[in-house]
């Protein structure tokens, strides 16, 4: 489904459906110049997100308080951690640390799911 028909739906229906399949890189919709969020799932312990980049588009070095997995679903990216770029497939995935900065270098149209834990800081 489009990301333009998602958002066009009843409110209701914009959420993904509990207990039914769906194809994680069909969620969201790479769009011209920009970088697409499509939030599955936001809780106070944490999120899950699928984001698309267009040609070009990035993110800009952050530091978060929580640890943050993300995971190449279409596409390749490059990820910086701690001043270490790492240059990622689809269907890998890498774990940021909390308090660690980072950043998404633009390398080309992809996409990724970005989980975020907000627990504890347990080892």
């Amino acid at each position: 489904m489009e990301t333009k028909d998602l958002e066009n739906q009843p409110k209701d229906k914009r959420k993904i459906d509990n207990n039914k399949p769906h194809v994680v890189m069909e969620l969201i919709e790479y769009e011209h110049n920009e970088v697409v969020r499509k939030t599955i799932m936001k809780k106070i312990t944490g999120s899950i997100n699928a984001l698309a980049f267009d040609q070009g588009q990035g993110l800009d070095q952050k530091t978060s308080p929580f640890d943050t997995y993300v995971q190449i679903i279409d596409g390749s990216a490059k990820i910086e951690i701690d001043g270490k770029e790492t240059v990622m497939q689809v269907g890998e995935g890498i774990l940021i640390q909390a308090h660690k900065p980072s950043k998404i270098i633009p390398n080309g149209r992809f996409k990724l799911m970005q989980t975020v834990i907000k627990s504890g800081y347990e080892e």
